[in-house]
């Protein structure tokens, strides 16, 4: 869609799973009542925020629980300079800190391609100000509790992204499990990613288990 349509990123993505739902309903293959949702790494936010809105879904996963996109640029504002307040809303921060950060994210490579090379063009934006003002809408602020179905969320040890996972956990009023993975088994890193199989075993038994208690 991104690259042959041009069609960005948008943050209800309960109006996208509906519908893939609506579509899945019309495949004799599909069992209407275990339809699950996984999303890993920004999934971690697309598929719970989903599941928030499309009640369809018989189970959802979230590898980490993201609460939302600017947690960690929060963080990231404050380290530069911006003050708290500032930072907690940073898609209005003055120009003369927004300009600061600018200089700093295009003098490193791997933040001028997460945030300008990627991240612009994912999210349909052309300056820092629209990035910021835009990923702020990628939130589960009042959207945690409406999620029905059985949720779980995965928090691996050294992963930034799992940083909100607990709190996101916590927030949930539907069925749920937190599965947390360790470096000393090899999956402490971003999404388990050198050690997907430990993954992939849990979140499967998780499902099965979810599905033979229906």
């Amino acid at each position: 869609m991104l690259i042959e349509y041009g069609t960005s990123l948008r943050p209800d993505w309960e109006a996208v799973v509906r519908s893939v739902v609506d579509f899945a309903l019309t495949m004799s293959i599909v069992d209407p009542t275990r339809i699950a949702l996984s999303g890993w790494s920004l999934g971690g936010y697309l598929a719970p925020r989903a599941a928030s809105g499309e009640h369809r879904l018989a189970a959802c996963i979230a590898d980490p629980g993201l609460w939302s996109m600017t947690s960690g640029l929060r963080a990231f504002c404050i380290k530069l300079g911006v003050p708290v307040e500032a930072a907690a809303n940073p898609g209005e921060i003055d120009q003369p800190l927004l300009d600061r950060m600018w200089q700093v994210i295009t003098n490193d490579r791997k933040l001028r391609w997460t945030i300008v090379q990627r991240g612009f063009w994912v999210n349909g934006v052309e300056n820092l100000r629209d990035y910021l003002r835009c990923i702020e809408l990628f939130t589960m602020d009042r959207r945690a509790a409406l999620i029905r179905c059985p949720t779980l969320i995965t928090h691996a040890e050294d992963d930034p992204l799992a940083a909100s996972a607990q709190t996101f956990f916590d927030a949930l009023r539907c069925p749920k499990e937190l599965i947390r993975f360790s470096s000393e088994e090899g999956a402490g890193n971003h999404c388990e990613i050198m050690n997907r199989s430990s993954f992939n075993l849990r979140a499967l038994d998780w499902l099965d288990a979810v599905f033979d208690s229906r």
